[in-house]
């Protein structure tokens, strides 16, 4: 069994320049990091199951594999092709997931996305994040370098950012001078072009609000890791509720008999019908809870 001096180093030699290990440095979540239970027992040379580290994370298969798919290109260290449906998992990729988890409630997947780089499509963008060590615990330094992630990623030129002195955090703002440049360059073009720019712009001070949110959210601290995981099983029990009372209407057109035969057999029948019951259910589950998870995450 692992020691915890031993646990922490183990895990330091792997993340400690992960882009999503400055975020987590000299919070409570680093700490989590080094002290999950399964850390006691891994093995640093062999691959694990989906259900595996979903049972050691507390969460179910289906929500594992929901937030695997969006960073498959950063879990499995920017593989060129993407793992097969029986994925296996080794000690740096669990780590990497679990970071993942750790924040998913304060940046949710778009801007775990932003933090690590990765476009629409799942893949890095040609200027990688490189990790930036902390000093200090000031929460200062933490919104400085998200700072230097996004300006990092936004190469447009469409937002400035500088630090608020009055509110001591990073103000993303749009850039006027540069619109005004676009807005001149197409005055020449038709109607339809200029209306097209207008709901362009519309769509960045919406884009701009989001990542002023976000940085707010980072000073807030306020971690909900009980009622989400909540949510999350609410959502599920609701599924397979629902998908219940379509296998037993199923099962019920499928299976019409007269009276002496349901009579005489009735016992026969309940073991058929909790059997197609479960059936159902296993084939429809993993499907349905992961529509009802992109909706509720709002992805």
């Amino acid at each position: 069994m692992l020691k915890l001096n031993d646990a922490k180093e183990m895990v330091l030699g792997i993340v400690q320049q992960d882009p999503l290990f400055v975020v987590i440095k000299n919070t409570p979540s680093e700490e989590i990091l080094y002290n999950d239970d399964y850390l006691a027992h891994i093995e640093e040379s062999n691959h694990y199951s989906i259900a595996e580290v979903a049972g050691w994370f507390e969460i179910t298969d289906a929500m594992l594999r929901y937030y695997i798919k969006p960073f498959e290109q950063y879990i499995f260290d920017n593989a060129s092709n993407s793992p097969n449906t029986n994925i296996r998992l080794n000690l740096p990729a669990i780590l990497r997931l679990r970071m993942i988890l750790l924040l998913k409630d304060e940046h949710r997947v778009r801007g775990l996305k932003l933090l690590l780089g990765i476009d629409d499509n799942g893949q890095f963008i040609n200027h990688q994040i490189t990790a930036t060590t902390m000093g200090t615990d000031d929460l200062a330094n933490k919104v400085d370098v998200l700072g230097n992630v996004l300006q990092q990623m936004i190469q447009t030129g469409l937002f400035d950012i500088f630090p608020s002195e009055e509110h001591g955090a990073l103000q993303v703002t749009l850039n006027q001078d540069f619109l005004a440049q676009k807005i001149q360059l197409v005055s020449s073009e038709s109607d339809l072009q200029v209306e097209e720019l207008q709901k362009e712009t519309a769509e960045l001070k919406q884009e701009n609000e989001n990542l002023q949110k976000q940085i707010l959210e980072l000073q807030e601290r306020n971690v909900k890791d009980i009622v989400q995981k909540m949510r999350e099983r609410q959502i599920e029990n609701e599924i397979v509720s629902t998908l219940r009372t379509e296998a037993l209407q199923q099962f019920s057109i499928e299976n019409k008999a007269g009276f002496f035969s349901k009579m005489f057999r009735s016992s026969h029948i309940e073991m058929e019908k909790e059997q197609f019951v479960l059936s159902y259910i296993s084939k429809h589950l993993e499907e349905r809870l992961e529509v009802a998870l992109n909706n509720y995450y709002g992805e």
